[in-house]
């Protein structure tokens, strides 16, 4: 098999594998991008596996004039700055030891061992600067049938790191064929390692569920999460039934993590979000228990969260979208209350603001069409 694209033919990517392969190192491009090259799915990151040792590449990019960043040198890797675009550059490895979090690990001269260390067979693929992939561990038939498989034994890959079981069920949700379901061995490892990942920080659980979510359907990874036991561990109290109809009613619509967090977890407060997005959770939650019309949803929350409100709502519900919401949200969004504090000078204080809210929920309960004049006379 072999691999091609702009990531790989440029100049900087070909400037990397030339610097290590001219001084008689191995160097390939590896994961990843080799992955979604071959599937067809854009490249943003390009790692790098080598044969060199950290302290030799140093000393090559400092003798080629190029930045060398020691990012990670108990672990082999070190990130090299060609024209302003970053390549983390990494000794093959073998792990020594592992806690379920962190690996201890020892540099090699054998593909085969850093092949070996790596989580599934899909990942374990590396091309060279001609774009031909070499594949220790069977992925090309893997990728070919669009199957994640762990590499070696399942059960000891979670060990090594627990975080490999959001991964699994990530991984399948982005690039897995859904009529195939999850490979049955690694599946049955994550449900038996499943307490593992409370060992995990919040941190890194946020960021899985954020690209999980954000697959264009997850709801057939995340029921299997669900029958599992996994979910429970990571949104306590989940419920998957609304995510399912969610993915058919966004049709055409870009996926957002978050619109599809609301109709999924009541609990989130153990994630590590942002204050927008706690904030705009609670909005959608909020939502979701009320029957506000789409138009005044669009004002109250602007017309991208409104949109979302209306569409978790009618999966929550299993209700049909309402008529013309969408235009019914855009019109609300670009409505103005008509009203200023300025209109009301003899008044200040909580005085005030009591009135321009009375106010604004007559303009409300008028459809927007209360004018000033309605409003003030």
């Amino acid at each position: 098999m072999r691999v091609s694209g702009d990531w790989l033919e440029n100049a900087r990517t070909q400037t990397v594998l030339g610097l290590l392969t001219g001084a008689g190192h191995a160097a390939y491009a590896v994961g990843g991008c080799v992955r979604n090259a071959a599937l067809g799915e854009g490249v943003t990151d390009v790692d790098i596996a080598t044969s060199a040792r950290p302290e030799q590449v140093i000393a090559l990019a400092e003798a080629a004039g190029l930045r060398a960043v020691p990012t990670g040198l108990e672990h082999g890797t070190v990130t090299l700055v060609v024209n302003g675009e970053g390549f983390e550059v990494t000794t093959f490895r073998r792990d020594v030891a592992t806690d379920g979090r962190h690996a201890e690990v020892a540099f090699s001269d054998r593909i085969e061992d850093d092949a070996a260390r790596r989580d599934f067979t899909m990942n374990a693929l590396y091309a060279d600067a001609s774009g031909h992939v070499l594949d220790p561990l069977g992925g090309v038939d893997d990728l070919r049938a669009r199957r994640f498989r762990f590499v070696g034994d399942p059960a000891r890959r979670i060990a090594e790191d627990y975080l490999r079981i959001l991964r699994f069920f990530r991984f399948h949700a982005q690039y897995g064929d859904p009529a195939q379901g999850l490979d049955a061995d690694g599946l049955a490892a994550c449900a038996a390692g499943a307490d593992g990942l409370a060992r995990l920080s919040a941190e890194r659980v946020t960021s899985e569920l954020r690209k999980l979510l954000a697959a264009r359907d997850p709801a057939p990874s995340v029921a299997a999460m669900h029958h599992a036991g996994v979910l429970a561990w990571v949104l306590p109290g989940a419920d998957p039934r609304a995510l399912g109809p969610l993915v058919h009613l966004e049709a055409g619509r870009a996926p957002h993590w978050l619109r599809r967090l609301a109709v999924l977890a009541p609990d989130t407060d153990h994630l590590r979000l942002t204050k927008s997005e706690a904030r705009d959770l609670t909005r959608l939650r909020d939502a979701i228990g009320q029957t506000t019309p789409p138009a005044v949803l669009g004002h109250d929350l602007g017309a991208d969260l409104g949109a979302d409100a209306v569409l978790a709502r009618a999966a929550v519900l299993e209700s049909p979208l309402p008529r013309d919401w969408q235009a019914e949200i855009k019109r609300g969004a670009n409505a103005r209350f008509p009203i200023r504090a300025a209109d009301l000078p003899h008044l200040e204080g909580a005085a005030l603001g009591q009135r321009l809210r009375a106010l604004k929920a007559r303009w409300i309960a008028s459809d927007f069409t209360s004018t000033r004049d309605d409003l003030l006379g």
